[in-house]
């Protein structure tokens, strides 16, 4: 179809469901952790072990959910009607997720490892059919793009919301409500689940599907896997995306214990009633430079190609990273400064993370004339479960490594630990994931040259 035929309406409702997904997405980065050892009380080491051994099981979960989606058959679509059938779950795990009942030590990691892994199911049954629309409302690969970056901006839009608010909610009802603690996350979590589920609602009443697979296609798990598996781009990107997810995820992960610990983190804005911290004002910059990055996504990758803005973002926010471990305590302009150049590398690379996904979909069917758009996508999700496992993990363990105790006055060591873990160490898995994506051959030109094959062969079976 015309590019022109798809209108905003659309574009800004694929935006609203990864809105939902991002504002869990990063209260789950930048909250769960110190949720778990400061006010669960879970030691760290038992938290990065149970990060690993649930999101292991939790990434097996992606290509499944790939698999199911692409042979789901509904009036709505293949994709689309996950959406509304997981929204409401999604929504209650959630809140699940950030009680704390009564229990002994072991009690507490046995809830943990349950509702976190039930949490992880709802966001892969949600997700990857989420994501896998982007492979079948267009064909055009500026459209994918431009659907990229529209996802991507409300997916930043979303995560700034969060960041401005989660805290601040926490504290009302904490300190002015007087309520328990972990009963104030419960609560706050109830407020951005109700929030979830409207715009996922949203993005399912708002998108259509319009790509099918080939005429005369038959449901073939063995075919759709050997393809899969012979699909060189799909690994190259799939292994940029987990490097990438590692360097944000331990980055983002270890933020609080930086500014609790090491900042020593107090009010630094108020605004009536409403009280920001210097962690909330730092993750709240990261996610509106986060944003700038999204949207100069596409001009920039249209002047040099997507292959070469991923790579020189990625070692850009490597150097810049870097630079972390030696901002002092009370530079405050210095420590915002690298993470809003930091954060504009990571925001750049996104929309074009996703859009090489839809294109190794669009390869896998031009070489082997099947089309697994769903099995295609869920390395998208996959990628960031394994990203995010390694780095939660690896978080919490050089955590309990450098000596971390939960609420108490940290050693000297362990101060330079957690500023390792913010600078040296995520600017080696950017560094990394750079390094990969030189070896992505599907160029621009390339991509051009499949979607017209494609496209006669679309019209040669419409006749």
């Amino acid at each position: 179809m015309s590019p022109s035929a798809i209108k905003l309406k659309e574009k800004i409702g694929y935006g609203f469901g990864d809105a939902a997904s991002s504002m869990y997405w990063k209260i789950f980065t930048f909250y769960l952790a110190i949720f778990y050892t400061d006010v669960f009380g879970i030691p760290a080491a038992a938290v990065g072990t149970m990060f690993l051994v649930t999101r292991i099981w939790d990434t097996a979960n992606d290509p499944i959910m790939g698999i199911i989606g692409d042979r789901t058959n509904t009036r709505w679509g293949k994709f689309r009607p996950w959406l509304l059938w997981v929204a409401g779950p999604f929504a209650i795990i959630g809140v699940l997720l950030f009680s704390a009942p009564d229990m002994s030590v072991n009690g507490k990691i046995a809830y943990a490892y349950i509702t976190y892994t039930l949490m992880m199911m709802a966001y892969t049954a949600i997700n990857v059919p989420y994501a896998s629309l982007l492979g079948v409302m267009t064909a055009d690969p500026d459209q994918r793009t431009t659907f990229a970056s529209y996802r991507m901006v409300f997916a930043f839009a979303g995560s700034l919301l969060v960041v401005a608010v989660y805290q601040p909610l926490v504290d009302f009802f904490d300190n002015t409500i007087n309520v328990d603690t972990d009963e104030a996350y419960q609560l706050t979590m109830t407020i951005i689940g109700i929030l979830a589920v409207i715009f996922f609602l949203m993005t399912f009443s708002w998108t259509r599907e319009r790509i099918k697979p080939p005429k005369g296609q038959q449901n073939s798990l063995r075919e759709d896997l050997r393809n899969l598996f012979g699909n060189i781009p799909w690994f190259i990107v799939l292994a940029a995306g987990v490097m990438t997810l590692i360097f944000n995820s331990v980055r983002d992960g270890v933020a609080m214990y930086y500014f609790k610990y090491y900042v020593i983190d107090e009010t630094a804005l108020s605004i009536s009633s409403a009280t920001f911290t210097y962690s909330t004002l730092y993750f709240f910059l990261g996610q509106a430079t986060n944003m700038i990055g999204v949207m100069m996504a596409k001009p920039v990758s249209a002047t040099i190609g997507k292959k070469r803005t991923f790579i020189y973002a990625m070692f850009l926010a490597a150097l810049l990273s870097s630079l972390f471990y030696f901002c002092n305590r009370e530079n405050y302009l210095f420590i915002y400064l690298l993470q809003a150049l930091i954060s504009f590398c990571a925001g750049i690379i996104f929309p074009l993370m996703w859009s090489m996904y839809a294109d190794a979909a669009d390869y896998s069917q031009y070489k082997t004339g099947r089309r697994a758009t769903g099995l295609i996508f869920s390395a998208s999700s996959m990628s960031q479960k394994l990203g995010w496992t390694l780095g939660g993990a690896v978080t919490m363990w050089l955590l309990a490594f450098f000596g971390f105790e939960a609420n108490v006055d940290q050693t000297p060591e362990t101060i330079n630990g957690i500023k390792y873990m913010i600078s040296f160490i995520p600017g080696i898995a950017a560094l990394i994931s750079g390094a990969t994506m030189i070896f992505y051959q599907l160029s621009d030109q390339k991509m051009k040259k499949i979607m017209t094959e494609l496209e006669k062969i679309r019209k040669e079976e419409n006749l």
